[in-house]
């Protein structure tokens, strides 16, 4: 008795579940509905389509500056403790990832605003609303495996988008131009600095040697050479200074490059100590002690003229040079909006919203129909309302 009954559940089950016959008939039943449905939908689209004015798309492709090895590499490392300021310049690398972000700066769209009048092109009140409408409009890539930089413009007039697209790169090379971003540039500008306090320094020291008068029997204690040899000594500590500094500005305490920058300066100030020591500087003449401060200075404005020259030679040859690859003209088709994808996307679209609208109908006039269910529906009427 218990299997019949069981059974009879089963017949029960199996007449109500759903297989593909119960789908395809209300399909079938509505399919005027399907196919009439999406395609006055699509119809509907592609005319809508044609309401949106067009956008079209102009594109620069350009490689950005590239670094080199400097010169100015193997003549430091003739310069002793000043060859070291090339390896903590050398580390400030300069990558296209930086390009790219100067291209989205701020300086940058302000100054594009201005120019094409993107304020009132784009019926905006407040600038920062522009920006953001630029920013949308504006498309910068950087090409990983070719180091190519693509700017990509949308606008409703293809000449201004192919003018935009291009006054990116006139204004990336005015940036570069302003800004020290390369090694050579960063060189530049830190013995720039260095040179004009040394040539300061050199003018005092000249002026206070000057002051003291010429004293025959000073230069027989104190030989040329002697005072030479003491003044590059001199100078190499002040290089190995300077580069401790720089590294620490990058670098912790515990790194290598930082404890051998202090142990090679340890060694130059010992040695400096010592030669101090051997020819008394301090009670020896005024004058000797004046002529070595004046040949200190003037070796250190040697080395730090020689670096800036180098520098600057770098520099031109560098150059910041952007080559463009692709200049971006006037686009001969609009890129917006794609009325085919849209047209069919719209009828895909509403195809499977009736089909889902037919077949969950289909279903509840179904379940309304039975007596077990009319209950249960009741209530969620009730709930609906």
């Amino acid at each position: 008795m218990q299997d019949r009954v069981t059974a009879t559940e089963a017949v029960e089950d199996d007449d109500e579940g759903i297989d593909l016959l119960d789908l395809a008939l209300p399909l079938l039943q509505h399919w005027k509905l399907l196919v009439a449905g999406p395609l006055l939908a699509g119809i509907v689209a592609l005319g809508i389509t044609y309401l949106i004015k067009p956008t079209f798309t102009s594109r620069t492709v350009f490689l950005p500056p590239q670094q080199q090895q400097s010169a100015a590499a193997s003549a430091l490392a003739s310069l002793g403790a000043l060859s070291g300021l090339v390896g903590a310049a050398a580390g400030v690398k300069s990558p296209a990832d930086q390009y790219v972000a100067l291209l989205q700066s701020t300086t940058v769209a302000d100054r594009l605003i201005d120019e094409f009048k993107l304020m009132q092109v784009y019926d905006r009140e407040y600038r920062f609303e522009a920006r953001k409408d630029l920013a949308d409009n504006v498309r910068i890539a950087l090409g990983k495996k070719d180091g190519l930089i693509t700017v990509e413009v949308d606008d409703e007039e293809p000449q201004r988008a192919a003018d935009i697209a291009n006054r990116h790169v006139d204004e990336l090379r005015r940036l570069t131009s302003q800004l020290a971003l390369t090694e050579a540039q960063q060189r530049r500008v830190f013995f720039e600095s260095q040179l004009k306090k040394t040539r300061d320094d050199l003018i005092q020291a000249q002026q206070q040697l000057q002051a003291s008068g010429f004293n025959p029997g000073a230069l027989k204690a104190e030989p040329k050479a002697a005072a030479e040899g003491y003044a590059r000594l001199k100078a190499e500590v002040t290089a190995a200074e300077v580069r401790l500094q720089t590294l620490r500005r990058n670098l912790s305490e515990t790194t290598p490059e930082v404890q051998q920058a202090q142990t090679m300066l340890g060694a130059l100030r010992e040695q400096l100590g010592k030669a101090e020591a051997s020819t008394d500087l301090r009670g020896g003449p005024d004058y000797i002690s004046k002529f070595r401060e004046f040949k200190y200075q003037e070796t250190l404005f040697e080395l730090f003229s020689r670096q800036y020259e180098l520098a600057r030679l770098d520099e031109s040859r560098e150059g910041a040079l952007i080559q463009v690859v692709d200049v971006a003209k006037p686009a001969e088709r609009k890129s917006k909006p794609k009325r085919a994808i849209i047209a069919v996307a719209t009828t895909l679209a509403t195809l499977l919203l009736l089909a889902a609208f037919v077949v969950t109908r289909h279903f509840w006039r179904q379940s309304a129909a039975r007596p077990e269910k009319e209950a249960k529906l009741a209530q969620l009427r009730a709930v609906l309302k």
